[in-house]
């Protein structure tokens, strides 16, 4: 494979080693440079692409946000607004699974929030988004949630949501 200092196909520009290997578990590269027992690796990781997802409950409007919230999302959510601002019911932001987040996430929020009757909630915020909202002073203007109970009423799985006396025995008659 030939990189940046590989004038040829053939190695490195200068004595030594160079080796690119896949990473499978983050499908991403690292690269291994040196000589001898002195060996420095450098790993470039794969973006993960973001999303927007609407979801319009009974109650509420919950705006779910994954991945990379940057520039390439900037249409959807502008859709995301249109779509959350015409149902007229109080807005939530699921930010659980936000790996990344530029002023194009932040100016959805400001819009969000500015725009909104009541105050939009922040739910389960990462500490990246939570830091730019305080810097930006987004945070001022939204609720920043925890946790939220679940909007269908259904007991949460898992060690802290796990009610035993709520599941069935095999003893109870169904």
């Amino acid at each position: 494979m030939r990189d940046g200092n590989s004038p040829t196909g053939s190695g490195p520009a200068e004595g030594g080693s160079a080796t690119t290997v896949q990473d499978a578990s983050t499908s991403g590269s690292a690269r291994a440079e040196g000589t001898g027992s002195e060996v420095t690796v450098t790993e470039s990781r794969v973006s993960e692409p973001g999303s927007v997802h609407v979801i319009v409950e009974q109650d509420r409007t919950r705006i779910v946000l994954s991945g990379e919230v940057d520039a390439d999302l900037a249409a959807d959510l502008s859709e995301a607004t249109s779509d959350a601002e015409a149902t007229g019911l109080p807005i939530e932001v699921d930010a659980q699974h936000v790996t990344f987040m530029d002023s194009s996430g932040i100016a959805f929020l400001a819009r969000l929030a500015t725009r909104s009757s009541t105050k939009v909630r922040v739910i389960r915020a990462p500490e990246t988004v939570r830091f730019l909202l305080a810097v930006t002073k987004i945070g001022d203007l939204v609720e920043m949630v925890e946790d939220a109970a679940p909007a269908d009423g259904l007991p949460r799985i898992g060690p802290a949501g796990r009610a035993p006396s709520t599941l069935p025995t095999p003893d109870d008659d169904v």
